[in-house]
């Protein structure tokens, strides 16, 4: 991997893990939210109680309490040391790169990375269910709240929900099928379609690494499987890879 003009990173929610960012987890085949931040209802929330169209449409309290509470989180949370290697290697990479990731945390902005995208959204943006207009937000967001650009009560979090279409697909098709190398790190493996984006590398030409706590569910599709933690492997793997420019 000694020349790899061009790059293309996928984060998951390993990545912001380490910091303390609690995730959704699979407990006996249902994935639990598992985290402490929600103070008037149970501790294990399913996806589908706070993180789908049809929640938000049943139960707009519970999904938009939710979605305060974890933006209120992250004041209490700071990057970690894969965040500020990738943020490194994007200062010091001279070609193309590109961070896509599957977290709604702003950890990689917080380190300074710059050539980046949410494909699942972001904690600290809100947007308008009639217009589509997007603002910052970093406060409460209740149900009802107006949208300043055409001034429906409809601004709901800007996350995409299970079954919702993930932002910017064209461009990181676009990223993968320029890609010399695709890095994994991590994920899961097994949500579509970021799932199939190192089948999409590999099916374009690029090198394919893992950089995970334990195999992925898509591991298997990888040249290279590294095992660690993030905060271990990124650094050192960013370490190699500006040594070899």
């Amino acid at each position: 991997m000694s020349d790899v003009p061009s790059i293309v990173i996928l984060t998951g929610a390993g990545i912001s893990a380490e910091s303390g960012i609690p995730t959704f987890r699979a407990e006996n085949g249902v994935s639990y939210w598992d985290g402490d931040i929600i103070d008037f209802v149970p501790k294990k929330h399913r996806v589908e109680d706070v993180c789908t169209p049809e929640a938000l449409a049943g139960d707009p309290e519970l999904v938009h309490r939710f979605y305060d509470l974890r933006r209120a989180a992250l004041a209490g949370v700071v990057p970690n040391a894969a965040h500020e290697a990738l943020a490194r290697l994007d200062r010091a990479w001279e070609a193309e790169l590109l961070i896509v990731t599957q977290n709604v945390d702003d950890l990689h902005e917080r380190a300074g990375a710059v050539r980046m995208l949410h494909m699942h959204g972001e904690l600290n943006s809100a947007v308008c269910a009639a217009c589509g207009a997007r603002a910052e937000w970093r406060g409460a967001l209740p149900p009802g709240t107006r949208c300043a650009a055409c001034g429906a009560g409809a601004l709901r979090p800007d996350i995409v929900f299970f079954g919702e279409m993930p932002y910017q697909m064209a461009r990181i098709e676009a990223a993968l099928a320029a890609a010399d190398l695709f890095v994994s790190i991590g994920t899961s493996g097994a949500v579509y379609p970021a799932a199939g984006f190192v089948q999409t590398a590999r099916a374009y030409g690029a090198a394919t690494l893992e950089l995970n706590l334990e195999p992925s569910a898509g591991s298997a599709w990888f040249d290279e499987t590294r095992l660690g933690a993030a905060g271990v492997l990124v650094p050192a793997w960013v370490d190699e890879v500006l040594a070899r420019r």
